[in-house]
């Protein structure tokens, strides 16, 4: 790209080019493997594998968040996408719990991507911040995942 005034584009960022990395990574990974009950399996080895590597805050959420999903939901099959557990239907990432270290944020994110059914209206939220995982918060996340896959 050229520059424009005194912005010059700089390129993704290293934790950008990494998060392409790791879905290069998974994307190799599920071309290998072998039959759908194999793939289903690693595919849920590998996402609990990422979320144990989380620290503190974050893999305590992404644990609540991946209990409250595979309860409300079973089924969306648990996958990583781009590094980070995530939820699909037939193939479509439904939705995922981004953690705040990822990309060094204030706060950890799930997020809902086209096939998940929340639509309301002309304008609707896709991706809600989290801090912690309250019953409550765990009821709210039910309610959208029953609702994104309704």
């Amino acid at each position: 790209m050229t520059a424009t005034g005194d912005t010059a584009y700089e390129g993704f960022t290293a934790d950008e080019r990494a998060a392409m990395k790791e879905h290069a990574q998974e994307q190799k990974k599920a071309a290998r493997r072998g039959s759908k009950a194999e793939k289903a399996a690693e595919a849920e080895r590998d996402l609990l594998a990422k979320i144990a590597e989380m620290e503190g805050s974050d893999r305590i959420m992404a644990e609540r968040v991946h209990a409250v999903v595979t309860a409300t939901a079973p089924q969306l099959a648990p996958k990583l996408w781009y590094g980070m557990p995530a939820y699909a239907l037939d193939g479509k990432v439904v939705c995922f719990f981004q953690s705040a270290a990822k990309f060094k944020a204030r706060y950890a994110t799930l997020g809902f991507n086209d096939p998940a059914q929340l639509d309301d209206g002309a304008m609707w939220p896709t991706a809600f911040a989290l801090t912690e995982v309250t019953p409550e918060v765990e009821e709210r996340i039910a309610a959208l995942v029953k609702q994104a896959v309704s």
